[in-house]
C-alpha cells in the first residue's frame, strides 16, 4: 500500500496544493533532511525565492538519492521564507516538484538566516517501503 493524501470534508480545503496530511503504512523507512538552503557549489547564492527553492530541492534531491528515494517519496515539507513576497516564487518551485499527490506542507515566515541574502529554506520527510 501507497502513502496515501488525508483530506477531510469536515475542515477547508488547502489554500495552496499541499495535502491536509499524509498516511504512511507501517514497514515504511524514513528519511530527515536538515533544512536546506538555496546556494550554489561555487558559493553563490540567487537573489530570487524561486531560484533559491529550485536548489533547496535539488539539494534535497541528492540527499534522498544517497538512500535510493526521489522528491516523489517525499511526504511532508517545511519551508522558511523570509517575507510574503517570497512565497509565491518558493510555492512556484514546489508545484513543480510535486505534480501529482503533494506532500503534507508548512510554510512559515521568519525574520531571516545565517545570512542576509537566504530567503527560502526548506527540510523535507520521505518515506519508501523497507524493501526499496
Amino acid at each position: 500500500m501507497a502513502s496515501r493524501a488525508l483530506s477531510p470534508t469536515s475542515i477547508k480545503a488547502p489554500f495552496a496544493r499541499y495535502s491536509h496530511g499524509i498516511a504512511v503504512p507501517a514497514g515504511h523507512r524514513l528519511v530527515f533532511t536538515s533544512g536546506q538552503l538555496g546556494i550554489r557549489d561555487d558559493g553563490t547564492v540567487p537573489v530570487d525565492a524561486e531560484a533559491q527553492a529550485d536548489l533547496c530541492f535539488a539539494n534535497i534531491a541528492a540527499i534522498l538519492a544517497e538512500d535510493g528515494m526521489t522528491l516523489a517519496n517525499i511526504v511532508r515539507l517545511n519551508a522558511y521564507v523570509t517575507a510574503r513576497e517570497h512565497m509565491q516564487g518558493y510555492m512556484q518551485s514546489r508545484d513543480r516538484q510535486f505534480p501529482g499527490t503533494p506532500p503534507a506542507s508548512t510554510l512559515m515566515i521568519v525574520s531571516g538566516f545565517t545570512r542576509a541574502e537566504f530567503i527560502v529554506e526548506i527540510e523535507a520527510i520521505a518515506a519508501v517501503p523497507d524493501s526499496a
